[in-house]
């Protein structure tokens, strides 16, 4: 376990990394809007993560890296929506919907890994675009790496063609940069799917769709408190939990959040590790 006096300068060194960041992340009252560019974040550098050190350069140039990423499994016995893993394992998935300030999104990934923890990201098309760098960054931490559409809309509101070019979109954003469309699908702006969306996404060549147990509320900026409080609340064996990057709440409920998993003796892990 992580002693106080770390604690309390790992949330004082996520508050600085997130020191006016934009609260851009992927709510479910408005779009958000990236802004900035990617600064060159380090490469992850452990070689017994899932995904491990990468083999190529960094895919900022918009061409595939060497190393192709993993691409969606199916599982047998799960239904079509996921919203957790086996309950008789001590093991529970962090998720966050991959949006907003790249500051804060490098500052979760680093928080995670220094807890031991791995994690799946579910990003957006049009934040890859702004930061691709960060598509890498997670595969390199040996996290999932996943699509939460293109440009984070109401996904159950549009008609078929629309629905299918946003998963598309995404999809193709993530071949581009990382060889794979990606392990994971969540669609927009809503916990479930819709039977057309689920349909849309096996289409596209993803056989699940991933939704939830657990929402940590984090994207109404409630204090890093009341982030830690929902989560741990609610979280139990097999939980799949939706946070957010583009909160600073989100980082600084972290340190707290992964001590009470370790407490618990739940293991946080990659969604694909959940069910496997």
């Amino acid at each position: 376990m992580i002693p106080i006096d770390r604690r309390s300068a790992l949330r004082a060194g996520a508050g600085a990394a997130v020191a006016g960041a934009l609260a851009t992340g992927c709510t479910d009252s408005a779009p958000a809007t990236p802004a900035g560019s990617a600064s060159g974040p380090a490469r992850g550098t452990d070689p017994g993560s899932p995904a491990g050190p990468s083999a190529g350069a960094s895919p900022g140039n918009g061409r595939p890296a060497a190393r192709t990423a993993p691409a969606p499994r199916r599982f047998p016995g799960q239904p079509t929506e996921i919203a957790h893993g086996p309950r008789d394992r001590a093991r529970v998935a962090l998720t966050f919907h991959g949006q907003g300030d790249p500051a804060t999104a490098t500052a979760v990934l680093a928080e995670a890994e220094r807890a031991g923890a791995r994690i799946t990201v579910l990003a957006v098309g049009g934040w890859l675009d702004e930061h691709p760098d960060l598509a890498r960054r997670i595969l390199d931490g040996g996290h999932d790496l996943g699509n939460h559409t293109l440009h984070h809309i109401d996904i159950s509101e549009l008609d078929e063609a629309a629905a299918y070019a946003e998963i598309t979109g995404c999809a193709q954003r993530l071949r581009r940069l990382t060889g794979s469309i990606g392990s994971w699908f969540r669609p927009s702006r809503t916990q479930h799917a819709t039977p057309l969306v689920q349909r849309l996404a096996r289409k596209a060549g993803y056989p699940h769709v991933l939704s939830y147990d657990v929402d940590s509320l984090d994207f109404t900026s409630p204090g890093a408190a009341a982030v830690t409080r929902t989560v741990t609340g609610q979280i139990r064996n097999g939980s799949v939990v939706s946070l957010h990057f583009g909160y600073a709440d989100t980082v600084a409920a972290l340190p707290a959040l992964l001590d009470a998993l370790e407490r618990r003796g739940l293991r946080a892990v990659t969604t694909t590790e959940l069910l496997t």
